[in-house]
């Protein structure tokens, strides 16, 4: 019979729920150095593939599709579900979590709190920042563009994602001002509807009049921002615009792949939540005006 060493007995038991395109690069970061995460998902599958510039990950399944099959909890859950997919993945939090089982929100957004907080563990859900470019392909594999990163609070509970992801080919960063860090990502985001609406990939911001109007409603995103709490400079409109031109022109984000596949998008908590969060604080948003509804009628109809 194998025998089981010290670090092995130890290690953290982790799981991904949602193994889309960040799920899988997570998965994918972990397996390649011996630490193979518990795969749960709504579709049954035999393993996962993530792509590199320097090498193909084959992650071992299966995906278990009921939360009844899993066989205990674990003690680190990465949530990789679109904000739209959150009270569905709810029967996987209630069957993965103990009472100190830490939470990681992989997902776009300043609400993560609010959102998953109700289906975890008391004071157990840590939202994080994810930079970087992974894309599903067509055959289901996942492609990733370039360097793997996340951004966390500087909290006790991010110890255990730190230790977990240690030595992987994703980076773990904590940030002392994270609200500033989450509200700059969403600026990001935010402009990344305009992708969305047009159905362009990132060439679109070679040009004169979109790269005009991405600065306009960067700069509104950034009065609520700061607003907000976060402390960010009036550069960052020009320097997020610049990141997106020098992006390969075929290059596309999440908020286009959900528009393409005809799937709900995160319109809430990328674009609108600048504009609630205005008209709490009395900022004018005219730009979201106009951008959240053509947003919510291409994700949500009627027609």
């Amino acid at each position: 019979m194998a025998q089981t060493s010290p670090e092995q007995s130890v290690r953290p038991r982790v799981a991904i729920v949602g193994p889309g395109a960040i799920g899988t690069t997570v998965a994918a970061a972990l397996h390649a150095v011996g630490r193979t995460p518990l795969l749960c998902g709504r579709t049954a599958r035999d393993g996962l593939e993530l792509s590199t510039a320097d090498a193909v990950i084959e992650v071992p399944g299966p995906v278990h599709t009921d939360p009844a099959d899993i066989g205990g909890t674990v003690d680190l859950v990465f949530l990789a579900v679109k904000a739209t997919q959150v009270d569905a993945a709810a029967p996987w939090l209630a069957a993965l979590c103990h009472s100190g089982t830490v939470v990681c929100v992989l997902q776009n957004g300043v609400e993560q709190l609010a959102a998953v907080g109700p289906h975890a563990p008391a004071g157990a859900v840590l939202p994080a920042v994810v930079w970087f470019p992974a894309e599903t392909q067509q055959n289901g594999s996942v492609r990733l563009r370039g360097p793997a990163r996340l951004t966390l609070p500087n909290l006790p509970a991010a110890r255990i994602v730190v230790d977990v992801l240690d030595g992987t080919l994703c980076a773990v960063e904590l940030a002392p001002d994270f609200t500033s860090v989450a509200w700059r990502k969403l600026l990001q985001n935010a402009m990344a509807g305009l992708m969305a609406l047009t159905g362009r990939r990132a060439g679109m911001f070679g040009r004169d009049d979109i790269a005009e109007l991405s600065l306009d409603y960067l700069r509104e995103c950034l009065a609520v921002a700061r607003a907000e709490g976060a402390v960010l400079g009036d550069e960052v409109p020009r320097q997020i615009l610049e990141a997106f031109q020098a992006f390969p022109p075929d290059q596309g984000t999440s908020i286009l792949a959900d528009r393409e596949a005809g799937r709900p998008l995160e319109w809430s908590i990328r674009n609108d939540v600048v504009r609630r969060r205005g008209r709490a604080r009395g900022i004018p948003t005219p730009i979201s005006d106009i951008v959240v509804p053509l947003l919510a009628a291409a994700s949500d109809g009627p027609g």
